[in-house]
């Protein structure tokens, strides 16, 4: 036994229907692609599923590969804490993948105990998944990415598919992983011409079967379109490699109305061992009077409106993140906020920070949205749930988070480097369609050198390429920003 297939899905909470409320209508085509994939792993009776999640823990020089019995997950993080799941842990499978990474010299490591619930990226897929199997009877393995290079991810893959063939294994992959997150401007994090071509090739290479194609594409194409999938499908790639046996493709559909790119594609390896019809049959366990709770988490105190001293806007923030993060829904604008926020437009970045350290930050350069407290309520929103360094803001946190709102003032072109200064001024960076943003008084950024080599890391730009450059001033807003317990 071996690798048997593999799968391409998204994740997208809202796609639970718990989360979307009926927001998943708008997604119905990646839906339907999703159940077949479920379909088709039921079809291949599976003892083993590997699910690769650009959400696990990510490591800088190695890979997370669970390491416990059992794991366990809910999306409470997303205002519906009775969506949880289960899963057992193939250790020896395990194990051996690790050896096999030790053996190249590349570490590996499990989770740490702020990160030990298995992560929204990994949920989405089991959450379908549970409707065609029993997953008590099945071995999950989730593994994560990590900051190591194109040929480790690649290796990863390959051990993958070398120990389910060593172990005997009836190994299905599933690689999760959303496309560019930049296709709409009205989207979580605006527009990029990069975020379409990127998916555009990408998606391309799936229907093809062109996996190579994977390795090697144009890292400013890459960081431009904000994807967060890549070094999971090429995970996939390594595994599919490594199989030795030819396989098929095809793009099961494609999909991105809210801004970020959703694609469900199959690679299902052509000489591997089918199952009958009566073992399909007897596999498959559908629920479709399934019927989960949906208890809201209570936040301890209203956000709004605010209390007297308390900056709005701050308190805006802090409402918005509760909103979505206790309760599972964006906040409606509220009816009295200040006509200084809802009569004006503005770029703005909403900053979170737990027990001293960065808990997410997500803003806009230019405003995308009718007013500024609509920014701020958006941008609160995906700070907490969507920036791709952190998972996302889970109910227990929200009373030890600290606020704060970056309001941008007019970009001005500048002709020399004396014009800046990075505890007053931000800096934006452009070359063709790459642009970077750092904003001012920063800690441990205290040079312009400093400044403009981190916007321009952030822009995919190399340190020796020309760029434009503009400045611009900031208002920081902190007064009612503070935890409520430190």
């Amino acid at each position: 036994m071996a690798l048997l297939a593999a799968y391409v899905v998204p994740h997208p909470p809202l796609i639970v229907p718990a989360v979307g409320r009926g927001q998943e209508a708008a997604i119905a085509d990646t839906i339907a692609a999703y159940r077949e994939v479920a379909r088709r792993v039921a079809a291949h009776r599976p003892d083993l599923i590997v699910i690769t999640s650009p959400h696990a823990p990510l490591y800088r020089d190695g890979f997370f590969i669970a390491d416990t019995p059992e794991e366990t997950g809910s999306l409470a993080a997303f205002g519906q804490p009775g969506e949880r799941v289960t899963t057992r842990t193939d250790l020896p499978f395990a194990e051996d993948v690790a050896a096999r990474l030790h053996r190249r010299s590349i570490p590996s490591a499990g989770a740490p105990a702020s990160m030990a619930d298995i992560d929204h990226a990994t949920f989405v897929p089991l959450h379908f998944l549970e409707e065609t199997i029993d997953l008590g009877s099945v071995a999950v393995v989730r593994m994560g990415l990590s900051g190591l290079s194109e040929a480790d991810h690649r290796f990863l893959g390959r051990a993958i598919a070398e120990a389910a063939r060593a172990l005997g294994r009836r190994c299905v992959l599933v690689a999760s992983g959303d496309m560019s997150h930049k296709l709409k401007e009205d989207g979580p994090y605006g527009f990029a011409p990069e975020g379409p071509e990127f998916d555009r090739t990408v998606t391309g290479l799936f229907a093809r079967g062109d996996l190579e194609g994977l390795f090697g594409l144009d890292a400013a194409l890459c960081d431009g379109a904000a994807e967060c999938g890549l070094r999971s499908f090429q995970i996939m790639a390594g595994a599919l490699e490594a199989a030795g046996e030819p396989f098929s493709s095809e793009l099961l559909s494609y999909e991105g109305p809210f801004g970020v790119g959703y694609a469900v594609a199959a690679f299902e390896i052509e000489d591997a061992p089918e199952s009958t019809e009566e073992e399909t049959a007897s596999e498959i366990v559908r629920k479709e009077d399934r019927a989960k709770s949906a208890t809201r988490v209570s936040v301890e105190d209203a956000a709004w409106p605010p209390r007297a001293g308390d900056d709005p806007i701050v308190t805006l923030a802090r409402a918005s993140v509760e909103s979505i993060v206790g309760r599972g829904t964006v906040l409606p604008l509220p009816a009295d906020t200040p006509e200084e926020l809802t009569g004006r437009r503005a770029g703005a970045f909403v900053s979170l920070h737990e027990h001293g350290q960065l808990r997410g930050c997500i803003g806009t350069i230019a405003p995308v949205r009718k007013s500024l407290a609509e920014e701020v309520i958006r941008n609160g929103v995906a700070a907490a749930t969507e920036d791709p360094r952190f998972a996302p803001v889970r109910p227990e946190e929200l009373p030890f988070l600290e606020y704060s709102v970056d309001v941008l003032g007019e970009s001005e072109p500048v002709d020399n480097l004396e014009e800046l200064d990075p505890a007053r001024y931000g800096v934006i960076v452009t070359r063709g369609h790459r642009r970077g943003l750092l904003l001012p008084d920063l800690e441990g950024v205290d040079t312009v050198f400093d400044q403009i080599a981190i916007a321009k890391q952030k822009a995919g730009i190399r340190p020796d390429e020309q760029v434009h450059l503009e400045r611009f001033e900031v208002v920081r807003h902190t007064a009612g920003g503070e935890p409520r317990r430190s």
